[in-house]
């Protein structure tokens, strides 16, 4: 992955930054046009959040989505076209504090999973979404690295669905 990749050339008015800090970080960022609690709504309510997670180009559908995003809750994404044919997502919030920062482990992948943290800063109307991952080794990032293109693609969708839900929710 390059040092630093910016997202193709669109008339997107808020591109999606994709950044290796080190050999075990890396950092997404984007602004949004909504506030900081509907941001956080967006990724705390089930029912919202998995209208937007799943790139569109991916070919397995989303078959549950289970967050209880408190300190201590767990999550847990289910993809796959049946119940046998299934891959699961899951871990634990570390740290949740309304319309600011939730952190959270990414289970799954055993030791090599990432600590994930988001947090929404909100500046005139817009938020700044920063998505940060550690790993615990170079070689889990480098395995992950594929990943990163489909956040690009999650994330104009969350632009995207955002539009709406602030219009159901109000913008403030």
């Amino acid at each position: 992955m390059d040092a630093r990749r910016e997202s193709e050339p669109t008339s997107m008015k808020n591109p999606t930054m994709v950044e290796r800090k080190s050999e075990r970080e890396v950092v997404v960022t984007r602004t949004f046009n909504c506030s900081a609690r509907i941001m956080f709504e967006a990724w705390t309510k089930p029912e919202l959040f998995k209208r937007w997670w799943v790139p569109k180009s991916m070919t397995v559908p989303l078959l549950s989505c289970e967050l209880d995003v408190r300190v201590g809750g767990t999550y847990r994404l289910v993809f796959g076209t049946d119940a046998a044919n299934s891959m699961a997502f899951f871990g634990r919030y570390l740290e949740v504090i309304p319309h600011s920062r939730i952190v959270w482990t990414n289970d799954e992948a055993g030791d090599a999973g990432a600590v994930t943290t988001v947090t929404f800063a909100e500046q005139g109307g817009k938020t700044l979404l920063v998505l940060h991952e550690l790993y615990p080794t170079k070689e889990a990032l480098d395995a992950a690295s594929g990943a990163y293109d489909g956040m690009r693609e999650t994330l104009e969708q969350l632009d995207e669905f955002l539009v709406t839900l602030g219009a159901t929710m109000g913008r403030s």
